[in-house]
């Protein structure tokens, strides 16, 4: 007997898809759209060392016929239980994938194998996965190009283990920094968000039309979409979007990733005027599938198909309607395990469900999974390296009174605070346990990395969080016997195993020194008061202070210090990036991906908030403390006089300082006549250029946009949001501009 067309590697994807799904039953289609178990549950580890399947494993898989997709086989965290006690590890994590997929597909009557998704938030989420800084801090480097490197690697480790799909934040635009997953954004621009997206999806998925090489993994972006809108900075809270608000800051970047050819994406939680994006229909399949001609995988968050039982009643109906609507794979819930019985009602038309399937079918055809066992790639190398490039490229620079670099001169230097010699809070949330000795603090790097001879001292002086005053005085004593202190603040998204969870993997309550993740919003935005303490009695000491935030939000800070960075949760290795900028052997080269408040009060202040009045309060400034696009360097430029021609800008670019620098050329739009409101300035194009004392770069920026039409419009060119309402403004008839 000759094998059916499906098994066929030379048929073409559509034919392979028509006819697996043509021999498939209805329970066994149903099967294929549910991804009902944490992965974690589906495996033991011996006590020799082995694993060996659970019985929830068998019992899902006889309940479908099959398994459709398995979330988290290799998550490891406090929430999962997971650590390299009892977990795997990059020795022997392809075999444990492999193991699983050979039941799977035993206990399918056709073969079909599962897909393996895995969290790839800020690097592949697993015992020994390289640990990235995170999202905003990515969003500092403003360079996409580095990201892209990172992304091809991060998609290359997840491979090497078995796995195949990689859930990753994209979307998400901070607009609330007291939102306790702004760490997962790229920053408050949908342009500068946009371009990273494209890159995200560019290194993880490859130059693939059909299917994906071995070593890279399609991508499911999420969330889709206006998740960072949520009221009040509240995690799941309700959104108030209007329609342009929607389309321009919270819809491009997810309109770029598809553009890009991302496989997948992951509805949000938030609802669009009043309707759950997984039930949303209209941006799930007239905006998404008809506008937009996307053509790829829908999966809904966490538990998010049941949340719609409130509209609908039951579960049954929350399947249906989620199904109905554009959602074509299920997270932990149980509404599409009735989607068999959803069929026989008439909730479901046959051909919906049969498309859903098929989407789901093409994306295992697409990774090979149906051609034989193929030979998983070898690991990448360099993961620690690039980590520590993508951390340096993020710090930035806020402030600097003559205090950095450090001099070669001083003799002794002291490190304090909470984050000066632990690497436990570098990493943000959706992190793997890691390897004792895995990374490097502040306090190593300096001690890394200051000249012969320098005497490093060192006092905690506080915890994060809390009002225990009693290390400060040591801090003092360090400070005062010493010609530069560093003084390292900021949070931490680390849980423990005492953290209490949702069903989701959100914290309900935050505990030890969390202060930012999933489910750990604020109120406010002071660090911890023993911090403020801290900081206030070490700048009295006459110290010359270097004031170092890692963070995963903006914080308020004061500016007593005589210098100021933040390098966002830059990773394990972290620290000795910071080390490099704080001694002048790397360049500060981050810029502000968020404007920083100067207190919770005045939120918001993203920059591109509408042209209007603008005024300010009675009591304080409505201006932030510092601008989106800020960032010094330890150099000067200075920039020509920009042109525009045929949808480009040009302009030179020159290094006046006397040390080498990269300076991020920002283009911004300022639209005059308009249809609707416009806004103050819109980021359109950005790029870095590195130069050396004395040198002169032409620097050509294509133009963006964005979809808004406009008449007329001013083009500024500087180094940040704030400075290019003071450049000189090139005025145009957009009508006659090509782009």
């Amino acid at each position: 007997m000759s094998e059916p067309l499906y098994r066929d590697p030379a048929a073409s994807l559509d034919a392979r898809v028509h006819d697996l799904l043509a021999r498939m039953t209805l329970p066994e289609k149903v099967g294929q759209l549910n991804q009902r178990m944490y992965g974690w549950d589906a495996y033991r580890r011996t006590p020799d060392g082995s694993y060996e399947l659970a019985d929830a494993l068998y019992a899902e898989t006889e309940r479908f016929g099959g398994l459709g997709a398995l979330y988290g086989l290799q998550r490891a965290d406090a929430w999962s239980g997971v650590d390299h006690g009892n977990g795997p590890g990059a020795e022997d994590a392809a075999a444990l994938a492999e193991l699983v997929q050979r039941h799977v597909v035993e206990r399918s009557r056709l073969g079909i194998p599962v897909l393996f998704v895995e969290e790839v938030p800020h690097g592949l989420m697993a015992l020994d996965g390289t640990v990235l800084p995170v999202n905003l801090a990515v969003g500092g480097t403003w360079d996409p190009e580095l990201y892209e490197r990172a992304a091809a690697h991060a998609a290359a480790e997840l491979r090497a283990r078995g796995g195949h799909v990689a859930l990753v934040s994209a979307l998400d635009i901070t607009r609330d920094p007291r939102w306790g997953r702004t760490e997962e954004c790229f920053g408050e621009d949908p342009h500068l968000a946009a371009r990273l997206t494209e890159a995200l999806v560019r290194g993880m998925q490859g130059d693939t039309h059909e299917y994906f090489a071995a070593d890279k993994a399609p991508v499911v972006l999420k969330h889709f979409a206006g998740q960072g809108a949520t009221v009040g900075g509240r995690n799941s809270a309700e959104s108030e979007l209007g329609p342009r608000e929607l389309h321009e800051i919270h819809l491009p970047a997810a309109r770029a990733g598809v553009r890009a050819g991302a496989a997948a994406v992951m509805a949000a939680y938030n609802e669009v005027d009043g309707m759950p994006c997984s039930g949303n229909r209209a941006l799930l399949t007239e905006l998404l599938r008809g506008d937009w001609e996307f053509d790829g995988l829908v999966m809904a968050d966490g538990l998010a198909v049941d949340r719609l039982a409130r509209i609908t009643g039951d579960k049954v109906t929350a399947g249906a309607l989620a199904l109905n609507s554009g959602v074509d794979l299920s997270l932990w819930d149980e509404g599409f395990t009735h989607l068999e019985e959803a069929v026989e009602r008439g909730l479901v038309e046959e051909p919906v469900l049969d498309a859903a399937v098929a989407r789901v079918l093409r994306l295992k055809f697409r990774l090979g999974l149906f051609d034989g066992q193929r030979a998983t790639p070898p690991p990448p190398t360099g993961g620690g390296e690039l980590s520590k490039q993508l951390a340096r490229a993020a710090v930035t620079l806020l402030d600097n009174k003559g205090v950095l670099p450090i001099p070669a001169t001083v003799s002794r230097i002291a490190v304090i605070g909470p984050q000066s010699a632990t690497t436990a809070h570098q990493s943000g949330d959706y992190t793997a346990p890691q390897r004792p000795g895995t990374g490097s603090s502040v306090l190593d790097g300096l001690r890394r990395f200051a000249p012969p001879g320098v005497d490093i001292r060192h006092a905690r002086g506080c915890a994060l969080t809390g009002d225990d005053l009693s290390g400060i005085p040591d801090a003092v004593a360090a400070a005062a016997a010493s010609d530069v202190a560093v003084l390292v603040l900021g949070g931490s998204s680390a849980r423990t195993t005492d953290t209490e969870f949702d069903a989701n993997g959100a914290a309900l309550k935050a505990v030890s020194e969390m202060t930012c993740g999933e489910g750990v919003d604020l109120a406010g935005l002071r660090l911890g008061a023993a911090q403020y303490r801290l900081v206030d009695a070490v700048v009295a000491t006459g110290t010359p202070t270097a004031v170092v935030l890692i963070q995963g939000r903006p914080h308020v800070v004061p500016d007593t210090a005589g210098a100021l960075l933040t390098a966002w949760y830059p990773g394990p290795w972290g620290g000795e990036a910071i080390a490099e900028v704080l001694l002048g052997r790397a360049e500060p080269t981050g810029r502000l991906p968020v404007s920083v408040p100067r207190s919770a009060a005045q939120l918001p202040v993203h920059y591109n908030h509408k042209d209007t009045e603008y005024g300010g309060y009675v009591d304080e400034s409505a201006e932030p403390h510092h601008c989106f696009g800020h960032g010094l360097s330890y150099t000067s430029f200075a920039y020509g006089t920009p042109r525009i021609t045929d949808g480009t800008v040009t302009v030179d670019v020159t290094n006046t300082g006397e040390r080498y620098g990269r300076s991020v050329v920002q283009v911004y739009l300022r639209r005059l006549i308009t249809s609707t409101w416009p806004r103050t300035l819109e980021l359109c194009a950005f790029q870095g250029v590195g130069l050396e004392p004395g040198e002169r770069r032409t620097v050509v920026l294509p133009l963006s946009m964005g979809e808004a039409r406009t008449d007329s419009a001013e083009i500024r060119v500087a180094e940040s949001a704030r400075a290019a309402l003071r450049a000189v403004p090139i005025v145009l008839d957009m009508r006659d501009v090509r782009v």
